[in-house]
């Protein structure tokens, strides 16, 4: 037989039910701004029916419900955006690092206009087309003079720009390392507080969103791969477990970076097998360290393979890494760097080189002012071209020391009027530097000129040369403002996605504080009804014959 207060009890129940979804709604509306906050919900389930399955269940037409019970309180979430976000996320990241750097590198080089590289050099050859007019006119000459000494200035302000730039990337790596291992020990932190309370039967949903959070920020430095583990005890069905952390690289493989009960910490090996972010030369390889901080040498990942492809994990910090340099081991155990800030530095290496030691050949061919052969016009660099934009430099000559002139009108007498060699210095610009001999215009005879010991362009001429470094960091550019532009797109849709699933609708939460309080007003109302009925049993009962 049903108790008399069978009701009194349902009625109790779905008070308390209805005021935990009003608590929850209250919750959510006080988080509506919250960033990294999810949305959560009461999942109502009813109460174990009267009466029970038994041998000596009362004789009742069938089962009666006994009300409504809070069965967990849940997040709600979808999983399958938080891992199209945290994809989006990381190819921003990479091509946001790669658009920064070379925004930052066409800002320096400055091409076209008036005043980078390739028209300091237009003016140096067209003072040069001068002179060979008025060969004998000083003004002519001075000029010449201080078109190369621009021409150097330039190449030496290039050369440090870019190298002041690229070692601010190097300090922007280490930035980065530290906020991926901070990230990494906050996220182990976080599985920790998870598993001490989830064995427990409790959800805690405040600490999932704190995980999730701090894993949506690592994904922008690092591709990585979230998995789970189920905590010990006696997890609620809807707990979430414990995250294991992957970081994947561009080659499939992965090294765990946080588990059930450990995390480790990205840097760079110094020898001592201690961690370090100190960001090397040429980064070769990314080493894997425990978390206090000893190097884990199995779980090493190289920057590329044998052909400079990059191996590492897609991301922000790969977008620095290439933008800053890395070196490798070719195929023939040579070491090979490769990067956009160590490749544009070596262009304008091979570039200074060509340009100021075929100069000084071609000048030593002519004659001065005096009549003496041409002296050195820049100063001689070692034998590659290697730091040659920065080593560059004028030698200490006169104006009447320029060597414009191919003849001698008598002996230890110049021809005023030839600037036949100030021709040539000036067609030096267009010369296809494939060719081992070059013949000169105005000397008696055929005078040739051997350019193969100061050809570092590669079958391309002076101008054709730069223009191609030029148009090569044009495309760069414009390909990593396009794909990081497409990449915010993507990632800005799939977060619309994720925030309509997750994120706080104050006009919903007002439409079921709404329903709930009408919930709650009703069970109220049961329970008056309930102790109406129970006082007519008992106060107004068996008083028949008083």
């Amino acid at each position: 037989m049903r108790s008399t207060f069978m009701g009194l009890e349902t009625a109790k129940r779905a008070l308390f039910t209805q005021q935990s979804a009003l608590h929850t709604t209250g919750h959510n509306i006080a988080n509506a701004n919250t960033p990294g906050y999810t949305r959560q919900r009461v999942n109502f389930g009813t109460t174990t029916p009267f009466a029970p399955a038994a041998m000596n269940r009362p004789q009742i037409p069938g089962q009666m419900g006994t009300g409504v019970e809070a069965n967990s309180i849940q997040r709600v979430r979808d999983s399958f955006l938080d891992i199209q976000y945290r994809q989006e996320t990381n190819k921003l990241g990479f091509w946001d690092a790669k658009s920064n750097a070379i925004s930052e590198m066409e800002n320096i080089i400055n091409e076209p206009t008036s005043n980078g590289l390739g028209a300091v050099m237009g003016e140096f050859w067209q003072s040069l087309q001068d002179l060979s007019v008025y060969p004998e006119n000083d003004g002519a000459r001075n000029v010449v003079l201080e078109r190369g000494q621009s021409v150097v200035d330039t190449f030496h302000y290039l050369n440090d720009s870019l190298n002041q730039i690229n070692d601010n990337i190097g300090n922007e790596i280490s930035v980065s390392l530290n906020s991926v291992n901070s990230l990494l020990e906050q996220i182990a932190s976080v599985n920790s507080q998870i598993s001490d309370v989830e064995p427990h039967g409790n959800i805690p949903n405040d600490l999932y969103d704190r995980r999730d959070s701090l894993v949506d920020e690592l994904s922008g430095y690092i591709n990585i791969r979230v998995t789970t583990t189920k905590s010990e005890g006696d997890p609620a069905a809807e707990a979430e477990g414990l995250y294991n952390i992957s970081i994947i690289g561009a080659d499939g493989k992965d090294n765990i970076l946080v588990s059930k009960d450990s995390f480790y910490q990205l840097g760079f090996s110094n020898g001592s097998g201690k961690l370090s972010t100190s960001t090397p030369d040429a980064v070769s390889e990314i080493s894997i360290f425990s978390s206090d901080g000893k190097e884990i040498p199995s779980k090493k990942m190289a920057m590329s393979d044998e052909n400079g492809t990059p191996l590492f994990s897609q991301g922000g910090l790969r977008g620095l890494i290439e933008s800053y340099g890395y070196s490798y081991q070719d195929a023939g155990g040579n070491t090979q760097v490769k990067g956009t800030y160590p490749e544009m530095l070596d262009n304008l290496d091979r570039l200074a080189y060509t340009f100021s030691q075929t100069f000084n050949a071609v000048h030593e061919k002519g004659y001065d002012l005096e009549g003496n052969p041409g002296a050195a016009f820049f100063g001689s660099l070692a034998p590659d071209h290697k730091n040659a934009s920065k080593l560059i430099s004028m030698e200490n000559i006169s104006s009447k020391q320029i060597a414009a002139s191919t003849t001698l009108s008598e002996p230890g007498k110049v021809n005023a009027g030839d600037g036949k060699n100030a021709i040539n210095l000036s067609n030096i610009q267009n010369w296809l530097m494939n060719d081992t001999s070059v013949e000169l215009e105005g000397f008696d005879g055929n005078e040739t000129i051997d350019i193969t010991p100061f050809n570092q362009l590669e079958n391309a001429s002076m101008n054709s040369f730069y223009e191609g470094v030029i148009g090569k960091l044009g495309v760069q550019g414009l390909q990593a403002n396009r794909l990081a532009g497409n990449s915010e797109i993507l990632q800005q849709s799939v977060d619309e996605k994720r925030m309509s699933v997750s994120s706080v609708s104050l006009d919903e939460e007002m439409t079921n504080m709404i329903q709930f309080q009408h919930a709650y007003n009703a069970a109220a109302r049961n329970i008056t009804m309930v102790d109406e009925m129970l006082d007519k049993i008992i106060n107004g009962m068996g008083l028949v014959g008083r």
